[in-house]
């Protein structure tokens, strides 16, 4: 193992891809909010609507 000078760590660059697993990740949640929306719309109108099933 080799030991690296102060000046050599501060010219280390990290960096960033966009990776499957983070496009799968902006997907699902995108998906999820939809869904969600949906719901709360469907709840929603059906409230206003008064065409709620009975329980």
């Amino acid at each position: 193992m080799q030991i690296i000078s102060e000046t050599e760590l501060l010219s280390i660059e990290g960096g960033t891809s966009i990776t499957g697993t983070l496009v799968n990740a902006v997907s699902t949640l995108i998906d999820t909010i939809a869904s969600l929306g949906r719901s709360f719309g469907s709840s929603i109108r059906r409230i206003f609507s008064n065409k709620m099933c009975s329980l």
